[in-house]
């Protein structure tokens, strides 16, 4: 599911549901760089992680 995440879509963290919602801001092969509300800027390996996405979120 990484492989359509685009810049500006909105997602959460399996794992982490109190980082709060992330909007990505960038993906490069599997690193995934996403802004959470309450975790600030988070580097995904998005080989171990497969982020939530947020419906209607672009």
């Amino acid at each position: 599911m990484n492989s359509i995440l685009e810049p500006g879509m909105l997602v959460r963290h399996p794992g982490q549901p109190d980082w709060g919602l992330g909007q990505v801001q960038s993906r490069i092969g599997s690193r995934i760089t996403v802004n959470f509300e309450h975790a600030g800027k988070v580097v995904i390996d998005g080989t171990r992680i497969d982020l939530l996405l947020v419906p209607n979120s672009q």
